[in-house]
């Protein structure tokens, strides 16, 4: 196939590129949002403070809602306009701090907060993100300290019946030696007295 030669083939070239940028702007023209996880698993221990952290970009306002669900059901969070209101849940009102680039702090995690929070950034104009996180929160378990706890109270008692032993041992010596040396010593003499009656 030939290129295009001459005035026909340079405004099919430029009709082209005039329709290809005026898609591009129509896409982008009036908003459209854009929502970003960095961090879509989080694992916590109870009474932990995590951040669910998220960014949006949007040329509008933006609304920004916040749920959680579980297995106890599901829970409307927070919702909140930028630079606007901010709507809390009762449930969460004095647990949650709300950040503008759509991130919240869950303080003072318990067992109940595992689950999925869902972050929905929704435009004025219509145009909505949608985002997930998973939170796993974990007990502090305690069975390693119980098992340091049962290994040093019986290194403790091990050791109190070795120093009880060697004591035992040590009084065993000392009373056979002095036995020994009363022994030498009275044999020593009864020489002694046979040599002197001998002689």
């Amino acid at each position: 196939m030939r290129p295009l030669q001459g005035p026909r083939g340079r405004s099919a070239v430029v009709g082209t590129v005039t329709l290809c940028l005026a898609a591009g702007w129509a896409l982008q023209t009036p908003g459209g949002v854009s929502l970003v996880v960095p961090q879509p698993n989080i694992n916590a221990t109870v009474a932990q403070n995590i951040l669910l952290s998220v960014e949006y970009s949007c040329r509008g306002v933006a609304t920004i809602e916040w749920k959680h669900v579980s297995s106890w059901g599901t829970t409307s969070i927070v919702e909140w306009r930028s630079g606007n209101y901010v709507n809390i849940s009762t449930v969460y009102k004095d647990r949650v701090t709300t950040f503008e680039n759509g991130s919240i702090q869950l303080r003072n995690v318990g067992m109940r907060d595992a689950g999925y929070y869902f972050v929905t950034v929704m435009e004025e104009h219509g145009t909505n993100a949608y985002g997930t996180i998973i939170v796993n929160v974990y007990e502090i378990i305690y069975e390693d300290l119980h098992f340091v706890a049962v290994l040093f109270t019986f290194l403790a008692a091990v050791s109190a019946i070795l120093i009880c032993f060697m004591w035992l041992c040590n009084k065993s010596l000392h009373l056979f030696q002095k036995k020994t040396t009363h022994k030498l010593t009275a044999s020593t003499t009864e020489e002694i007295e046979l040599e002197t009656i001998e002689c």
